[in-house]
Formats: C-alpha cells, structure tokens, sequence
C-alpha cells in the first residue's frame, strides 16, 4: 500500500536545496528552474470529454492574470473557489473580479449558445490571450473547473508556491454527461467518518465530476444521524462500530455542514436509512420496536441478513414517519434511499407489506425513493432501483430489475464484481473484502451501463454508483487506497460518451493522474495493469 507522504514540503525543500538558497520559500531564480513540464492535451483529462477541437496557442496563467465571473454569486462562487485552488500553487493573487475584459481567466453563465450543454455541460475555450469557461447551469462552469484544473501541471495541486509554468493548451472542449446520476456511496456506519474525513472525500469526487453522494447512514452496526423524536438512536446505536471500537453520529447541524459543503461541489447528497433488514442498531436502542419486545446487544461484526424492524408493530410505522420526515427536513436533495436489501429475516410477504407502507411516506415528504434493486418486488411509482448484482446473477432476479425498468423504475447501476470499491484489487490486497470477486483496475471500468441488463430500456438507466462499504476500511487514507485508481473510471462510464471507452487509451489518461494525486497527498493502490510514470 502506497503510504501518505508530504510531496509540498519535499518539493519544497528540494528546489532550495537545488537553488542553493538558503532562505527557505525563497522563489528560485528561472536559470534554476526545472525543465517546464509538457502542455497537457485536451483529451488527457478524465472523464473523456464528448468533444475536444485542438489548436492554436496555449494560455499562461501569469501574475497579472484576473479571474473574471459574472455579476452573480453562483458564478462568484465558482471564480473563488478556483482562485483557492491556484493561488497557493502559483504564489499569484488571481483576483476575482466582475469586470469586463478579454483577457484572463473567464467565466461565463449564459443561455446564448448553450441550449444543448443543459444543465451540468460547459465549454472551454482556450488561446494566447484567455481561457473561456462557458455553461448555462453554475454545474456546468463548476465541471469546467475540474477540466481546467486537469490541463494545468500537477504541481497546481500543491498548497505552496512552486515554479511553474502554467499553460493550458489552445483549443475548445466541448463536453455533456451521458448520465444524470454519477454517484459515490461512502459508508459511515461500519465505520464512522468525521464531518472534515467527508469534506476530503467530496473534494475528490468533484475534481472528476461525480455529482452524487450517497451516504450510508444505518446499519446493524451503527445509527450515525441524530433524530430528535428518537434521542436514544445515535449516542447509544452508534456508539460502537465494526471490531467494537469507537463509533460516533452527525448532529443535525453536522449533516447541514456535510450537505451545503457537497452543494458547494456540486454534489447531490442522498442519506440512506436501511431497512427493514441492517437494522440492528436501532432494534438494540429500542425494545418496542422488536416483535418480542426485547431490545439485542449492540453489534460490532460483519455478518448481515439476521435483523429486522417488526413489520407487524403499528410503532414500526411512527418510528419510520418519524424519521423520514426529520431526515427529509435537513436534506434539499430530491431523493431519500430506504436500503431495502439482504432483508433476510423478513418474509417476501412482510417485505412487500413493509415496503407498500414506507414508500408512500418517502413521498409524503417531498422526496423520491431509491432503494437497492430487492425494491423492484414492490416499487412505488418513479421509484429509482439501485442494482447491485453480479454478472452471475440469477436471471430470474435480474428480470425482476428488468420488468420494474420497463413499468418506469429508474435504474442506477452498481453491480459488486464491477464497482464495489470495498473488493479486493487481487488476492494480497491488504484492505478489502472478496465476496463479490477480485477486482481490478480494468474490469471495474470495462463494462458499458447502457447494455449491462438485458432487457432494460435505455432511458431507464438513470447512471452509475460506486459504493464504498467500509468493513474492514477506518481511515482516509484507506478509502483513497481501495477508490483511487478505481473512482475515476466509474466517473467516466457516467460521464462520457460510450463511443469514448476505450482501455488501451484511458489507462494511459489516467496514468497522468498520478502525479496530481501525489500533490494532492493521496493514497492510491499502483495497479499494474496502468503505466503509472516513474516515481
């Protein structure tokens, strides 16, 4: 396993010691600069743009450059948050600014000439005097961000001043998604993860244009949102985690931290609440709501299908309402995922009842349902079904998925020997788990979401989800080693064109990424089926 290192300080140290400064920060001199990196092509970035028309002149991010936005704060808010990605790495002051000009860095919100971008498309123009970010939506110009930020050197990634340059290679990138839904799901209740350990996963997921987080709220072995009518839920259900050690909850005002910050990314949060399975945190925080009235142990393995919430019990049904109308009340989002899965200690019956009688209440508060594929036995109407199947997974099963697609269920696909990131890489992967297979660099991204269910319509697939389930994972630094080089290939199924995928090309694109993650300080497995360059 890669371990995190300090590349800023390093390389730091390193250009003075080259120099022979001997005031550390010091800017090095240009005869004692090192030999400037190679502009970076259009079409090196990841996810594959759509369209990419090369030429003409780079641009230089210099000194004098301004960071010109649009006279409105959704645009303002995209040219700062820019200007706090470059400005530690080129000592500038980049200063945002609404007035007119042509030259700099320019972001432009209009609905001239951006009909067919719609609402998360950009178009990045770039030439010896300017770069020109254009969208009709603010996601547009925020994705358009991540391209640029992948066009300049990695060192751009660094949080002290190096030596550049800065060029951006000439041409236009004209770029759309495939799919509306490119999620990430992070479990945080096998093991619980700190509000700033989320903030550091989002910021990954944007540099390439994820727009979902699902986040894995419930589980048997822990309750992570506090619910005011239910106060006994997350000190006492999520007091514990996986191997028994520590768990912890978000307050409240924790969650609203979480979503704005993810707003702010332009990430979509969507909170799971599992049931009526994978509930055994809150069965041992409440008596009543187990069929016996008596409340377990709290749970610290690994073992799942063996609780259930009692499908007979009217308080099952206030507990639910409860909850979801508190969750709805904090969450903007549209949607609200009930989990649904490996509810093997209920009977297809009650799973049917249960699930006739939640779905409604989902909609009562202003949201939309999504639950894991076993959803498709009862769906509500505009319901979305997660799959998270097999290639080998029984045809009856998958029929099921399909049928409820072609009533009008929505499908995201997740299917666990693809894009499960929680698997191993291959047998001697430290971390990880191996139920659903080995999975390596190249299958989780050689696979085609518009064609993997027979028999579901196209328009019902609604996009794809790399789910992050967190058994034996308690730190960043292990999430980034089992996501990373993974993520970005899933980003890309989402994002680009089907007439893009090719592997022989994308592992070299994203071989390059490398260096920014370096920058970055992340961890990442060095998979040998990519060229990664030499340390």
């Amino acid at each position: 396993m890669r371990q995190h290192r300090t590349p800023r300080l390093l390389g730091t140290l390193l250009l003075v010691a080259a120099a022979g400064i001997s005031a550390v920060g010091a800017a090095p001199s240009a005869s004692d600069r090192a030999v400037p990196p190679p502009v970076t092509p259009l079409s090196r970035i990841v996810p594959a743009p759509a369209s990419v028309d090369p030429g003409g002149a780079p641009y230089r991010i210099t000194s004098g450059t301004r960071i010109r936005v649009d006279r409105s704060k959704e645009v303002r808010d995209v040219g700062s948050y820019l200007a706090g990605v470059l400005r530690p790495s080129t000592g500038y002051r980049l200063p945002v600014t609404d007035e007119r000009g042509g030259d700099g860095i320019r972001l432009r919100l209009t609905r001239e000439g951006t009909a067919g971008l719609g609402a998360e498309g950009y178009r990045l123009t770039s030439g010896k005097g300017a770069v020109t970010i254009t969208a009709r939506e603010p996601a547009g110009l925020f994705h358009g961000v991540q391209t640029l930020r992948q066009l300049l050197p990695a060192a751009v990634e660094e949080d002290s001043r190096q030596p550049g340059p800065w060029p951006v290679a000439g041409g236009t990138v004209t770029d759309t998604p495939r799919y509306g839904w490119r999620g990430a799901m992070l479990d945080v209740s096998r093991h619980f993860f700190t509000v700033d350990q989320v903030k550091r996963y989002i910021d990954q997921l944007a540099l390439y244009k994820i727009n979902t987080l699902h986040l894995h709220l419930s589980d048997d072995q822990g309750w992570r949102i506090a619910i005011d009518s239910w106060p006994r839920l997350a000190p006492y259900g999520g007091s514990t985690s996986v191997g028994g050690g520590p768990g912890g909850h978000y307050t409240k005002a924790q969650y609203k931290d979480i979503v704005r910050y993810a707003a702010s990314r332009h990430l979509e949060v969507v909170p799971e609440i599992d049931m009526p399975g994978h509930t055994n945190a809150a069965l041992a925080s409440y008596p009543e709501l187990n069929c016996d009235g008596v409340a377990p142990p709290l749970y610290t393995g690994t073992e799942v299908g063996f609780s259930s919430l009692c499908v007979g019990k009217p308080v099952t049904y206030d507990f639910v309402d409860d909850v979801i109308r508190e969750l709805a009340a904090i969450t903007p989002g549209r949607y609200l995922h009930i989990g649904g899965d490996e509810a093997h200690s209920t009977s297809h019956e009650d799973y049917v009842t249960f699930m006739e009688k939640v779905q409604p209440v989902v909609a009562r508060y202003g949201k939309t349902v999504v639950g894991w594929h076993q959803l498709t036995a009862a769906p509500a109407p505009g319901a979305v079904a997660q799959y998270w199947g097999l290639d080998g997974t029984g045809a009856a099963e998958k029929e099921q998925v399909a049928a409820a697609a072609r009533n009008g269920t929505g499908i995201v696909l997740s299917p666990a020997d693809r894009v499960y990131l929680d698997m191993k890489y291959t047998a001697d992967t430290p971390l990880g788990q191996a139920w659903a297979g080995l999975v390596e660099v190249r299958r989780s991204y050689d696979w085609d979401p518009g064609a993997y269910l027979a028999g579901v319509p196209g328009t019902a697939v609604r996009g794809v989800e790399a789910p992050l389930w967190t058994e034996t994972l308690s730190t960043s630094s292990d999430l980034e080693f089992m996501a990373f080089p993974r993520l970005p290939g899933v980003a890309e199924l989402g994002w680009s064109p089907a007439s893009t995928h090719d592997w022989d090309d994308y592992r070299v694109r994203l071989a390059a990424q490398a260096p920014r993650w370096d920058a970055l300080g992340m961890n990442y497995y060095r998979s040998p089926q990519v060229p990664w360059p030499a340390d």
